[in-house]
């Protein structure tokens, strides 16, 4: 039988967290007794530098459950795809396969079960994918559409209706660490890994308390981080923009210099709007690749994506590490 983990990041999660081992003790246990997987699974809280109570709730686990729930503290809030990398990370070694998911389990658990089937059968990397987003609204299920095409034709590699609901393979995993980069974008780093994979369809649930960690605002910073960490689209574009502005503003030269002939001085509010939209677009081009800039001046710096505070784990012969 295989081992594995479930890998939580959990931030401020104090009023789901209750509800979410219990749902979560209650699937390992049937997954053991089933032999789906062997006894030395776990669940892997990880606590992302909350500022509630998270961590006490996970030590009060890890105590009265040493030999199912582990428990991870970051040194301090590193955000959610470093909190998760953490964790996977953390478990690579100790399991065969590691599945992450949100502490909100909005993601059916019980999809769990059809992802070790699959993983049984060869696969390596395994994608939880939202089957439809009923539950969404209209403004929600327009924004998140458009984020996947959009990150498609930006050259983006990513999996539709898919967020961080994922099994992976210990090699898969070993694959995950050869990634160096500081600015980290697990949805599109996990397709290149490339390996055998496989998708399972779920319904999403709603959340059941708590506050969602992603709002509009992080949302577009997310897009924002996965398009300038994987690709240089976005500069390729305004190259060909400068190339067709510098093409207009020839015709324009020409329609001045016939407006000039004829003495119509109307012209020049068009040529002052025009140096004001040339101003914006110039801005525009110097923020963007300074973004590029800034990224590559994160990564050579090396700095660590997270540090390890706590570790709580216990082997089976009841040793603490």
């Amino acid at each position: 039988m295989n081992t594995v983990f479930l890998v939580i990041p959990c931030y401020n999660e104090e009023e789901v967290l209750p509800e979410t081992a219990k749902r979560l003790r209650e699937k390992m246990t049937a997954l053991t007794g089933s032999g789906a997987v062997s006894a030395d699974s776990r669940i892997l809280l990880v606590d992302d530098g909350s500022k509630d109570r998270t961590w006490e709730l996970i030590a009060s686990y890890h105590r009265d459950y040493p030999e199912l729930f582990d428990g991870l503290k970051l040194s301090r809030n590193e955000g959610h795809q470093n909190a998760l990398l953490a964790g996977l990370m953390q478990a690579r070694g100790h399991c065969d396969a590691a599945i992450s998911l949100d502490a909100d389990l909005q993601d059916d658990i019980h999809a769990i079960d059809k992802m070790i089937g699959k993983f049984a059968d060869g696969c390596d990397i395994v994608y939880g994918v939202r089957s439809q987003r009923k539950t969404d609204t209209a403004f929600k299920r327009i924004t998140a559409h458009g984020f996947y095409k959009f990150m498609n034709w930006m050259g983006v590699e990513v999996v539709y209706d898919h967020a961080d609901y994922r099994l992976m393979s210990a090699r898969a995993l070993d694959g995950l660490a050869e990634f160096k980069e500081v600015n980290l974008f697990l949805r599109g780093m996990v397709p290149l890994i490339g390996y055998r994979t496989d998708k399972v369809y779920y319904e999403r649930a709603p959340r059941f308390a708590g506050e969602s960690k992603y709002p509009l605002k992080k949302m577009l910073s997310f897009a924002a981080q996965g398009i300038t960490s994987f690709s240089v689209k976005p500069i390729h574009l305004i190259t060909r923009l400068g190339i067709l502005i510098f093409g207009i503003s020839v015709l324009v030269l020409l329609v001045m210099l016939c407006m000039l002939l004829f003495r119509d001085g109307t012209g020049w509010a068009f040529v002052a709007a025009s140096v004001w939209a040339l101003g914006g677009l110039q801005l525009f081009a110097i923020g963007l690749i300074g973004e590029y800039i800034g990224k590559t001046y994160l990564e050579t710096k090396q700095r660590p994506k997270y540090l390890v505070d706590q570790w709580l784990h216990q082997e089976k012969t009841g040793s603490e590490v």
